[in-house]
């Protein structure tokens, strides 16, 4: 059988290029889940800027709900794939059913409690009286989905892993762009304001689902979807695996969540819901930079953990090698960007001369330490495809840690507008302290396997 991709004998560089970019692309597209709404909404004329900020604060609530999917699409698909590879399909196939069964039990819990506590939980995370109608529609709206959601992404695992990685982007495309071209039809020629943005986005992710579950009850995959054989051992095993990449995606939505809450309190009742539009469309910039760049860096995993198994430190220090260039250019394009036309994309949501200027000086602050933030993420996602996880965990939430430190910290003392130093001041930090243990112990790390590989010669 001829491989798409030798891990162990394709030029290096050519392997990066491969498996970086196509991942970088679909993550690019998945942004557009996260930012097309709020495109639209922030122009629907006369409440546009606080409709926006009522998104903006519902928008983490339920990516944290959704986080549920990577729990155990995550945390099934590695095990599926040993399975696999030991021949012992059965077993991969007790694996795919019991992660359905999850997400679909997932899914009617997630829903259920969420409807029950959005308005506390809305208004604990940032609402005002102002902007929580907006919000509570928004969440009401896109809550109802859930269990398209979860299924979409989290059964996307078990395709990707079965080696159909075009079929699994293709479910991405599909609804990503079914999402723009519903958006405003839904928003204005329906008049639905922000129901409307929500419902499109419902009904693009049932027909992403609907493709995903369509192939794995079909013919074309190898292991499809079956009743039966559940198991609590292997839903604990699924669970326990993906619950590091659960918490690491789970707690970036509660820091996103604390930082709206920070600007409503210290903004004030006169400027809190007008800062949280702001952090709003400067969060939307960042994930332009930190979606596709993780892409890149856990697009490349496989190279890392195949090569490290193989025992060839010198082609992971290559991969590792392109992988930052790759990721440090595409930070460095979207510094220019932020600094020489950030403008262009505030106009994507708002065309309000106030919002333009702040929002314009604000995208150049935050993206400040965004070049060091490329270290951050090849060292981090580099250490997890060599399944070194505890040096990863540890770097992953020390940055975490340390902003939501910041967060609190610099409005207390400088005022609200401070608080927007804090992406900079953190990504510097956390770029510079993970160079330095990469360079501790990277060789040690890697370096069992030159001498085991020492010792056999």
């Amino acid at each position: 059988m001829v491989l798409e991709n030798n891990l162990g004998e394709d030029p290096v560089r050519r392997l990066v290029f491969r498996l970086a970019v196509p991942s970088m692309l679909a993550q690019f597209v998945s942004v557009l889940y996260s930012i097309v709404d709020r495109m639209f909404i922030g122009h629907i004329e006369g409440i546009g800027g606080m409709a926006l900020a009522g998104v903006g604060v519902a928008g983490p609530i339920v990516n944290l709900i959704g986080s549920a999917a990577f729990l155990v699409g995550v945390g099934g698909a590695p095990l599926f794939s040993i399975r696999m590879g030991e021949r012992r399909q059965e077993k991969a196939q007790q694996i795919l059913n019991n992660a359905f069964l999850m997400l679909l039990v997932l899914a009617v819990i997630l829903t259920g409690v969420s409807l029950l506590l959005r308005r506390p939980l809305l208004y604990w995370f940032g609402a005002s009286d102002t902007i929580f109608s907006y919000a509570d529609e928004y969440m009401t709206v896109y809550v109802l989905g859930t269990v398209f959601a979860l299924l979409a992404t989290g059964m996307n695992q078990f395709i990707i892993c079965q080696g159909f990685a075009k079929v699994a982007m293709k479910s991405v495309f599909l609804g990503a762009v079914c999402n723009i071209l519903l958006d405003p039809v839904f928003i204005f020629v329906f008049g639905l304001g922000v129901r409307g943005a929500a419902a499109a986005t419902v009904l693009s992710q049932f027909l992403a689902c609907a493709y995903v579950l369509r192939f794995l009850f079909g013919r074309k995959a190898p292991v499809r979807i079956r009743f039966g054989e559940y198991a609590p051992s292997v839903i604990g095993n699924i669970a326990r695996v993906g619950m590091t990449p659960f918490l690491i995606i789970a707690f970036d939505n509660i820091l996103i969540i604390a930082l709206n809450t920070v600007l409503q309190k210290f903004g004030g009742a006169g400027q809190g819901d007008w800062m949280v539009t702001c952090g709003t469309i400067v969060q939307s910039f960042m994930l332009m930079i930190t979606m596709p760049l993780g892409g890149i860096t856990g697009g490349t995993q496989a190279i890392l953990g195949f090569n490290y198994g193989a025992g060839r430190p010198d082609r992971i220090r290559e991969a590792q090698k392109w992988i930052l260039l790759l990721g440090s250019v595409l930070c460095s394009i979207f510094f220019l960007l932020a600094w020489l036309v950030p403008e262009v994309f505030v106009r994507l949501f708002t065309t309000d001369p106030d919002y333009l200027e702040f929002c314009s000086w604000a995208i150049g602050i935050y993206t400040l330490g965004v070049i060091p933030l490329a270290f951050q993420y090849t060292i981090v996602d580099g250490f997890t495809g060599m399944g070194k996880i505890k040096p990863a965990l540890a770097l992953s939430f020390f940055r975490k840690g340390l902003y939501f430190v910041c967060i609190v910290l610099f409005p207390a003392f400088w005022g609200v507008q401070a608080t927007f130093f804090a992406e900079p001041v953190v990504d510097i930090i956390s770029g510079v302290l993970s160079a330095v243990v990469y360079v501790k112990i990277i060789n040690r790390v890697i370096g069992i396997e030159e001498r085991k590989k020492a010792f056999d010669n």
